[in-house]
């Protein structure tokens, strides 16, 4: 079965949008191997349109490093239904056009490996208002934007709780986190019935 691993830059106030804001911070070494780690881990990339058509625009001209050369060549999932196929031309591509949330859900259950979701606001809120995240690594930098696109939903179908399993503190304030969807709680055995 495969993992969905969501990576986002995140601000203390849960913006995700154009990190862009993120340039003012030395994440350090501990935080460039926490991105790497991430992407040697993946077996694939699950992206939304503007993400892919970014990352496409950019990474081909940055593929001299180990890092490049990985982004570039790692199998990519779209969740689109506007990139056409001659527009899905950044290494192995597959658009997923129809039912996002069905069709990532078939993914999940083939042997994929990880599906490492990067960016991507839209996709990402869709995963998690469907539980489908099964890890989320935060890159949390000390600054509140104020405004912007959240990485969580306004609206859930199900309240979620999450297991913080590793918390590392990088230069310049910035948090490496990575958290688990927490298992459900079994009633207390002395709570009475409602």
């Amino acid at each position: 079965m495969s993992r969905i691993v969501l990576t986002e830059f995140i601000s203390l106030d849960g913006v995700i949008e154009e990190p862009r804001w993120t340039f003012q911070f030395e994440r350090g070494p501990e935080g460039h191997k926490f991105k790497f780690n991430e992407l040697f881990d993946a077996d694939a990339l699950l992206l939304g349109r503007v993400t892919y058509q970014g990352f496409a625009a950019a990474w081909p001209s940055m593929g001299n490093d180990d890092f490049g050369k990985r982004m570039n060549s790692i199998p990519k999932y779209v969740a689109s239904s506007t990139l056409t196929d001659a527009e899905a031309n950044w290494g192995p591509t597959t658009v997923i056009r129809d039912d996002v949330v069905a069709e990532i859900t078939k993914l999940k259950d083939q042997n994929l490996g990880n599906l490492l979701v990067e960016g991507s606001s839209q996709l990402a809120q869709t995963l998690i208002r469907h539980g489908l995240i099964d890890e989320y690594r935060l890159m949390l930098f000390p600054v509140v934007l104020g405004a912007g696109k959240r990485l969580f939903p306004p609206e859930v179908n199900e309240a979620a709780t999450l297991a913080l399993t590793e918390a590392k503190p990088d230069r310049d304030g910035v948090m490496l986190l990575t958290y688990h969807p927490a298992p459900a709680k079994a009633p207390a055995a002395d709570a009475e019935p409602a």
